[in-house]
């Protein structure tokens, strides 16, 4: 067994890795929740702040990514005379 993930970011880079491949609702449900745990129970989860961010850019990449993929056209324009 190779620890080679491991050493590579560590447990937040795994994690963060994981929560890549989430669609938005479920991201956004994790992102939310390690935020509400993280303010009301402060240093709970060691690094959260930074997984939190990562989160955050991972959900704003996903939304990123979706708009740029729902602009395709459907077909050809209309051309009526």
């Amino acid at each position: 067994m190779s620890l080679r993930g491991v050493t590579r970011g560590g447990l937040a880079g795994i994690l963060i890795r994981w929560a890549s491949r989430l669609r938005f609702p479920y991201l956004f449900l994790l992102t939310a929740a390690l935020f509400v745990l993280n303010l009301f129970i402060p240093d709970a989860i060691p690094m959260a702040d930074e997984l939190i961010m990562g989160l955050v850019a991972v959900l704003l990449g996903s939304l990123r990514k979706r708009s740029t993929d729902d602009e395709q056209p459907s077909g050809p324009p209309d051309t009526e005379q």
